[in-house]
């Protein structure tokens, strides 16, 4: 399922949602220009490597002359491919402009750094020892999505669907469709602990647990940065809605 819009409307302009998909799509403009070899180095210098982590974390001397951990935010930033960075950037664009209408710009700022790195440093934990970069916004944005499905649960989204070889769309509730998406990453996650194969990080390919963990301490970091926090549209909607099943 592919999210196209959602019916939640905002009082503020998403001036960071904004940026931050500028920033990546310069970024990825950039990753066009660099041979495959110059491309490699840049993944490997600024993309998360999960063995070089493990290593500062216990005190060895990296190849780098930058920090390891500075990684956890850069490797945000970075993406393999055009599906990797069209898809990303669709789920931000779609979601990203509600959870920063609540947060308020900067506390969105710091709620989307830090979902990004702690979901890379969830991935990390599942494979201390890959020498594969992990790299892409997706960890970050599952965690606007977790805070978006706490905040806006009966939000409608407005989801292509294949059925076979016809392609529809219809409007879900946020809940069915981020709900959907988090159990495809926690079973895909499970998984790739069984299975040597292109699940997760074994062969470069998803890192459902950084998926999966963003998630989650999205649903955690949101309310505790002031999700709830005052009134939104969304609300008023509720409210009405609410009234009408009482009426009826």
């Amino acid at each position: 399922m592919v999210p196209l819009r959602d019916r939640n409307p905002t009082t503020r302009t998403a001036y960071v949602t904004y940026a931050i998909l500028i920033l990546n799509i310069v970024v990825f403009i950039y990753e066009l220009t660099l041979s495959p070899q110059e491309l490699a180095a840049f993944f490997r210098e600024w993309a998360v490597v999960p063995a070089e982590l493990t290593a500062s974390f216990q005190g060895e001397v990296t190849s780098s002359v930058r920090p390891e951990w500075v990684t956890l935010f850069t490797s945000q930033f970075l993406h393999g491919g055009f599906l990797h960075i069209a898809g990303n950037m669709l789920f931000l664009w779609v979601f990203g402009n509600n959870v920063e209408d609540r947060l308020g710009h900067v506390r969105y700022l710091i709620f989307y750094l830090t979902c990004g790195a702690l979901a890379a440093l969830t991935q990390w934990f599942f494979d201390m020892g890959s020498t594969i970069p992990s790299l892409g916004a997706s960890g970050a944005i599952a965690g606007v999505l977790g805070a978006y499905i706490l905040r806006f649960p009966r939000a409608e989204v407005l989801t292509l669907v294949p059925l076979g070889i016809f392609i529809t769309t219809i409007y879900v509730p946020a809940w069915v469709f981020l709900g959907f998406w988090f159990v495809q990453q926690a079973f895909y996650g499970i998984a790739s602990l069984q299975m040597t194969t292109n699940i997760g990080m074994q062969g470069g390919g998803i890192a459902y647990w950084a998926h999966a963990g963003g998630f989650v301490f999205g649903a955690i970091l949101g309310p505790l940065m002031g999700l709830f926090s005052g009134k939104s549209p969304y609300d008023r909607q509720a409210a009405l809605r609410q009234r009408e099943e009482e009426l009826f």
